[in-house]
């Protein structure tokens, strides 16, 4: 008996180098940074694609100085607004470059994340050759990869995971294994899995096949669930989902009598947040970007349109302060964060 409290800290010992503590950090193109200092956050936007398709994209299409010269006053524009972190979602083979983000950070002073993953949407144009023939495993090794070494020799690491699947209400085999690899992946890096997706049927096989897994839904972020319904946002809100309403523009009605586009996200979170679902929202404009291939990068849309239009309409319709922290602040460190989520 005299050897049972050595005997008691050794099993304790041995449990807590096996459990893997909650951490309290984002990563950022400039490295780990305390989630608490994300501040007001745009989780979906771009800096910079590249619409070639997989086969033919890289480095060697674009000169970053143009790209960075493009981009940063834009940035510079909604860091007056407040934001201190954006979320650049373009991924990889479809323009992605963690070097130019990274310079974008350091002039801007915004924290920047960039990702990790492949995007199926599009007849998958934009997914490199051994994504067919691999493994779920042998994907969601790349990703790591990048996750623990850095991204192309940049030293940039991603924070997020992006995958993108078709609409159709049955997932292809190939997205199928897709996000079976962003399951593998999110439980060896706890980073959380944005996915492009669409309507109801798409966003709940993902959720089944996590589920299968042992990913909770709280690690999957179902990006533009504006294409979804009302019904299917607040059913998988309650699953555990993030609702990512990420095309936030100021696009006037298509018809007489239907509401412009601001008007229909205000109803959205609006109708949301009488669900009790305003802690599951994220927003974003899916908005920029510096379009490869075309003089001076093309139309370079900004990302204001949350700050000049949705949140006065929503403080119109009785939104506090505290509400919009709520979406813009809260929801992201909390979506983002790095952990491994179980189900």
């Amino acid at each position: 008996m005299k050897h049972f409290p050595w005997m008691v800290f050794i099993l304790l010992s041995i449990v807590s180098c096996q459990k893997r503590p909650d951490s309290v950090q984002i990563m950022t193109v400039n490295g780990p940074v305390e989630a608490s200092e994300m501040g007001i956050t745009l989780v979906h936007e771009h800096v910079i694609v590249d619409w070639i398709g997989a086969d033919s994209t890289g480095y060697h299409r674009w000169d970053r100085d143009e790209v960075v010269g493009r981009a940063l006053p834009f940035l510079l524009e909604i860091r007056e607004s407040g934001v201190n972190t954006f979320l650049e979602c373009t991924p990889a083979y479809l323009g992605r470059d963690p070097f130019v983000l990274k310079e974008l950070s350091e002039k801007s002073g915004i924290a920047i994340l960039t990702n990790t993953g492949y995007y199926g949407a599009l007849s998958n144009r934009f997914i490199p050759a051994h994504a067919f023939e691999e493994s779920p495993e042998a994907l969601a090794q790349r990703w790591v990869d990048e996750f623990e070494n850095g991204i192309d020799g940049s030293g940039v690491r991603p924070g997020f995971i992006k995958i993108a699947v078709n609409p159709a209400d049955s997932l292809s085999a190939l997205h199928q294994k897709i996000i079976h690899a962003a399951s593998i992946a999110h439980k060896k890096t706890g980073l959380a899995i944005v996915s492009h997706t669409g309507p109801d049927g798409p966003a709940f096989a993902q959720i089944g096949i996590l589920k299968t897994q042992g990913v909770s839904p709280t690690a999957f972020i179902w990006t533009h669930a504006q294409g979804g319904t009302l019904e299917g946002c607040i059913k998988a809100a309650q699953e555990g989902a993030w609702i990512s309403l990420d095309n936030v523009n100021d696009a006037p009605p298509a018809e007489p009598g239907m509401p412009g586009a601001v008007e229909w996200y205000a109803n959205r979170i609006s109708d949301l947040k009488d669900a009790g679902l305003l802690q599951k929202i994220l927003i974003s404009h899916d908005s920029g970007w510096y379009n490869v291939g075309q003089p001076d990068g093309g139309n370079y849309n900004g990302y204001t349109v949350i700050f000049n239009r949705l949140l006065p309409e929503l403080k119109k319709r009785g939104f506090t302060d505290d509400d919009i922290e709520q979406i813009l602040v809260r929801n992201p460190r909390e979506a983002f964060t790095i952990r491994i989520r179980y189900l």
